[in-house]
């Protein structure tokens, strides 16, 4: 098979062993698309999937970020936050978030997306309103440990989801059009902090306690509408024709493998995912990316109020710069799909990092200063490629959901990092946290060339022996999975 993954012809299924992917027995033959005719299909899925998936990220974006823009508003002042309280309070959702988004990625298969998604949308949405009413510091950190739990199984399990419906080079633009909605989201997390704002003392509630009530709300009814549009499984989908439907499955089915990809869960996938080096290799790069853009995004609004701007100003002016954000995640998306490579674009990123966060360390101006955030931010950009990089390289279905549940959860053991390293003692110029994330951008700029030089190793080494590998049969090629003869990584 080659690199680029393209099928052009559906292989003859007779000559293959049957393997039921995703319960498409029942669909007729997939039928031969013209490449016009699979884009409108594509688009047809997008239309679909993607609105309801990236506003319910875009939700819980905001509910996990929005402490920021609370903590502005009077939250500290109110709770009577001392010392590192308000960080230990960002930290305690954190860890419970790392540590449930693998088993989370588990539970997705046995309740179905339709069910599981929904729920725990609606479930984080009503501790984010209860979040509004906490007159204690105790109380807080309780609720944001809760918000973790519950809100850990939206992110690797949409990835994964997506995984089901698109080939692997179609995927990263997907993931960067719903990962962009935390950028969209803490855009309008800001501008909406900003009115909310002015509702300080209507219920003798604080400015900070309607916008976690408000946001809150806005997530259950956003849970409620998500119960009525996800849908199951390409092989189930109503809203796709039945030939549709069979082409969508053929094309997933064979879109890494000559002879079907393993869909049955056996605990010895689990196993081969923790094994393979890919998935440890990946979570620091991974790390290396979340750190910085993490640790910016948490402190944005004080990081700007340090510049000598008005609390509502602050908040104002973290609107574009997430704009930003989110358009250059979107344009690295969609090319990066059309290239069919992800290095590049990542390392491309790293360099920004690099002059951001240099501008930041730096005693430059105020106006360069801000600058230099837009940078900074544009980190997000590559979140959604090292999550597709690894998922591209993840074959079996149960290897990929628990490599991707991994990379992501003990990946975002970085955003515990992230909320430590920006000290109330060091503002303004926070010397000792912009420090640290220029450090992790320099270890991205040494495991990054790490990987995409094993990855031409290998794929060199299997295409000189190609001719040389013993006949397997197709049930060992399925299981080999990434490893097999016919696999081609991604670069």
């Amino acid at each position: 098979m080659s690199d680029s993954g393209a099928i052009e012809k559906a292989p003859d299924n007779d000559a293959l062993p049957s393997l039921d992917w995703g319960g498409e027995g029942t669909l007729p033959p997939p039928p031969n698309l013209t490449p016009s005719q699979e884009l409108a299909l594509y688009r047809k899925l997008d239309r679909r999937l993607m609105p309801i998936l990236c506003l319910m990220y875009l939700m819980a974006s905001m509910d996990r970020g929005n402490i920021g823009n609370a903590n502005i508003e009077g939250l500290t002042t109110q709770l009577k936050l001392k010392g590192n309280q308000y960080n230990i309070a960002l930290t305690m959702f954190f860890v419970p978030y790392c540590l449930c988004e693998c088993p989370a990625n588990l539970a997705i298969k046995k309740f179905r997306p339709s069910r599981w998604l929904p729920g725990i949308t609606i479930v984080w949405g009503t501790i984010m309103t209860l979040m509004g009413i906490v007159k204690t510091y105790p109380q807080l950190v309780g609720a944001r440990v809760c918000l973790g739990v519950v809100e850990a199984g939206l992110f690797p399990g949409v990835v994964y989801y997506l995984t089901l419906w698109y080939p692997r080079h179609a995927l990263q633009f997907r993931i960067g059009l719903f990962f962009g909605g935390a950028s969209v989201a803490l855009a309008f997390s800001g501008l909406f902090a900003y009115g909310i704002g002015f509702m300080k003392g209507i219920g003798g509630l604080e400015g900070w306690s309607w916008i976690f009530i408000l946001e809150g709300i806005a997530t259950v009814a956003v849970g409620i509408l998500a119960a009525f549009l996800i849908v199951d499984y390409p092989a189930k989908a109503a809203f796709l024709t039945p030939e549709e439907r069979a082409y969508i499955v053929w094309k997933k089915k064979y879109d890494n493998s000559t002879v079907g990809e393993q869909e049955t869960f056996a605990l010895r996938y689990v196993w081969d995912a923790l094994r393979d080096w890919q998935l440890w290799l990946h979570m620091i790069i991974y790390m290396s990316i979340l750190t910085p853009v993490a640790g910016i995004t948490l402190f944005l609004p004080s990081i700007i109020l340090g510049f000598g701007f008005s609390t509502a100003v602050s908040q104002l002016l973290t609107v574009p710069a997430y704009v930003f954000a989110a358009t250059m995640t979107l344009v690295f998306g969609h090319y990066s799909d059309k290239l069919r490579v992800r290095y590049p674009f990542i390392l491309a990123v790293f360099v920004q990092l690099l002059v951001g966060f240099s501008i930041q360390i730096s005693s430059a101006s105020s106006g360069v200063k801000y600058f230099g955030i837009y940078l900074c931010l544009a980190g997000y950009a590559a979140v959604p490629g090292t999550i597709a990089w690894l998922g591209n390289n993840l074959a079996g279905q149960c290897k990929r959901s628990v490599g991707m549940a991994l990379q992501i959860g003990l990946g975002n053991l970085a955003t515990v990092i992230a909320a430590n390293i920006f000290r109330t003692q060091d503002a303004p110029r926070y010397i000792l946290g912009r420090a640290l994330e220029l450090m992790f951008t320099g270890l991205g700029f040494i495991t990054v060339p790490i990987a995409v030089t094993i990855y031409k190793r290998i794929n060199a080494k299997r295409d000189s022996l190609s001719h040389a590998y013993p006949a397997y049969t197709v049930q060992e090629l399925r299981q080999m999975g990434d490893r097999a003869p016919d696999f081609r990584y991604t670069l």
